[in-house]
C-alpha cells in the first residue's frame, strides 16, 4: 500500500500567488536593470520637451523638466521597494525577538512589553511618520525609522500570540529540564516554531511600509530631491495634474500593482505556513 505523501508545493494551485511572485520579481528587475534599459536617464534634464505626453520615445512621457517619466519611475519603484523592505526587516527581528521574550517570560514582562506594543499601536500611522520626522528631519533615516516604529507593534503582537501556543509543548518543556540556555531555548526550539507566521506578517509590513514610504515622500517628508520614489513622483506631478495627468497616472498605477503584488504574496505565504492547507497526495 502506498504511503501518503504531504507535498506542499509553493502557491500550488493559487494562481494569485503565483502572479504576484512574477508581478514582484517584474518589478525589481525593472528598477535594478533601469540604468542599462533604454528608456533613458532618470536624472537627464532636457532629454525630451518639458511636459511631452507619452509617445514613442517616452512610453509615459516626460516630467517639467525633460525628463522620461518611466525612467524615474523604475528609479522610484527600486528605491521604494529598498526602504520599505530594510525598514521592515529590522522591525521583523526585533518585533520576533521580544515578542518571543514576552510570550515566553510572562507576568511583568510580558505585560510591559505588550503595553509598550499596545502605545505605539494606538499612533496612527500617519501621524506617527510625522513625529518620526518633526525630530529627525526629512529624509531616508527618518523614513525608514517611521516605517520601524509603525510595522513593530503588529510584529510584537502576532509573534507573541505565535509563541503563546508554543510555549508549552513537550519540547519546550524538555528543553528546560534538560538545562538548555536561554538562547538556546529562544531560537532553536520557539524561533523555527513561529518562522512562517513571520514571514507571513514581514511580507504584509512590507506592503503597509510602502505606503508609508509613500505617503511621507508625498508630504515632502521622505525622499528628498534628486532621488526619486513613487511618492515623491505623486507629490511633483500633481502640481501638473491638470495638464500632465501621465505623471500621477504612471507612479499611482505602478505603487498601486507593487502594494497589491506584496498583499497576493503575504496572502500564498499564509495558506503554505498554515497546517491545514497541507493535503495528502495518493
Amino acid at each position: 500500500m502506498a504511503r501518503a505523501r504531504f507535498i506542499r508545493l509553493p502557491f500550488r494551485g493559487d494562481v494569485l500567488s503565483r502572479a504576484a511572485v512574477v508581478a514582484v520579481i517584474a518589478l525589481l528587475l525593472a528598477g535594478l536593470l533601469a540604468p542599462v534599459l533604454p528608456i533613458g536617464d532618470p536624472e537627464a534634464i532636457g532629454a525630451g520637451p518639458r511636459l511631452n505626453g507619452p509617445d514613442g520615445a517616452f512610453p509615459l512621457g516626460t516630467d517639467n523638466l525633460g525628463r522620461p517619466v518611466l525612467a524615474r519611475i523604475f528609479e522610484g519603484i527600486l528605491l521604494t521597494f529598498i526602504l520599505s523592505t530594510v525598514a521592515v526587516l529590522i522591525a521583523s527581528v526585533v518585533g520576533a525577538i521580544v515578542g518571543m521574550v514576552a510570550a515566553y517570560l510572562h507576568r511583568t514582562a510580558d505585560e510591559v512589553i505588550s503595553r509598550f506594543a499596545d502605545v505605539l499601536f494606538s499612533f496612527p500611522p500617519v501621524l506617527l511618520g510625522l513625529l518620526v520626522t518633526a525630530i529627525l528631519d526629512p529624509g531616508i533615516h527618518s523614513t525608514i525609522a517611521a516605517i520601524v516604529l509603525i510595522t513593530l507593534p503588529s510584529m510584537i503582537r502576532v509573534v507573541r500570540a505565535a509563541t503563546l501556543d508554543v510555549v508549552g509543548r513537550d519540547f519546550v518543556i524538555i528543553a528546560e529540564i534538560a538545562g538548555a540556555s536561554f538562547g538556546r531555548r529562544l531560537f532553536l526550539h520557539l524561533l523555527p516554531n513561529v518562522a512562517g507566521v513571520i514571514a507571513v506578517q514581514t511580507a504584509y509590513s512590507i506592503s503597509l511600509g510602502m505606503l508609508i514610504e509613500s505617503a511621507l515622500s508625498f508630504l515632502g517628508l521622505g525622499v528628498q530631491p534628486p532621488s526619486a520614489s513613487l511618492g515623491s513622483l505623486l507629490r511633483e506631478g500633481a502640481i501638473y495634474l491638470d495638464i500632465a495627468p501621465w505623471l500621477v497616472f504612471g507612479p499611482g498605477a505602478f505603487l498601486a500593482i507593487a502594494i497589491l503584488s506584496v498583499n497576493l504574496l503575504g496572502d500564498g505565504l499564509r495558506s503554505v505556513v498554515d497546517p491545514l492547507e497541507a493535503r495528502p497526495l495518493h
